[in-house]
Order: structure tokens, then C-alpha cells, then sequence
């Protein structure tokens, strides 16, 4: 009987242990980075974790970034543009359309168009598909 409440000791310590790790580790997210050719640690993602910056906002831009051909974009810059209060994704969906579209935007350009306050992937559409504005 006494190996019995063993027995579900660890189970629960081993759940609990699991949920604890999943939280803090981003397993999954590491796994979809890796599969993706971006070179990411789990350790990198989880000190991201200690230092209040999402891993989930910061490795799908890298993704999507490494997917674009864009591999002067480091994880180190990213973070410091959400920590500065920008919008890491916006910034790359900007630089990826502009990469497409051959226009030359540099990534600190973007971060500082973007922490002016204005929607820097608005702007590249802007240069790739002009409105035209009738005035009369």
C-alpha cells in the first residue's frame, strides 16, 4: 500500500515537474525553430523568458526572417527592439516585403521608423503600391 502512494507521488511530481518545464521551456517552439534552420538554444529561449520578452514573439520573426534570406537579423537584435517597446513583428514583415520588393531598408531603419510611432510595413507598401490621391 505504502508503494502504492510511492507510486502516485511521482507520478504527480512528474506531471507537475513537466507542466513546470513546458512553461518556462519553450520546447515546442525550439523544435519548429530548428526544423526551420534557425540556430536557437533552449537556453536562449528560456533566459528570453527570465527576462520578460516573449519567446513566441521573438522566434517566429526569426523564422520568418531565416525563410526570407534575411540572416543579418540576430535574435539580440529583436529582442532589444520589443524591449525598447517596438513591434518585432511588424518590423520583420516590413524588411521581408521590402527584401522582395528590392527596395533597400536596413533593420535599423525599420526599428527606428517603427519606434518613431509609424507603421513601418504600411510604409513599404506605400513604396511598392502608391495611392494615388485625387484632389479636386
Amino acid at each position: 500500500m505504502e508503494s502504492y502512494y510511492v507510486l502516485v507521488g511521482i507520478i504527480l511530481g512528474g506531471i507537475v515537474f513537466l507542466a513546470v518545464f513546458f512553461h518556462y521551456v519553450p520546447f515546442f517552439l525550439w523544435l519548429s525553430a530548428k526544423v526551420s534552420g534557425v540556430n536557437i538554444s533552449l537556453v536562449q529561449l528560456f533566459l528570453m523568458r527570465i527576462r520578460n520578452v516573449p519567446p513566441y514573439v521573438i522566434a517566429p520573426g526569426l523564422i520568418e526572417a531565416h525563410k526570407a534570406g534575411l540572416s543579418k537579423i540576430t535574435r539580440d537584435e529583436l529582442e532589444a527592439h520589443y524591449l525598447a517597446g517596438g513591434h518585432v513583428e511588424r518590423v520583420v514583415h516590413a524588411l521581408v516585403s521590402a527584401s522582395k520588393a528590392n527596395i533597400d531598408l536596413s533593420f535599423q531603419m525599420a526599428t527606428a521608423i517603427d519606434l518613431a510611432g509609424r507603421d513601418v510595413f504600411e510604409a513599404v507598401q506605400m513604396s511598392v503600391n502608391p495611392k494615388v490621391i485625387d484632389t479636386p
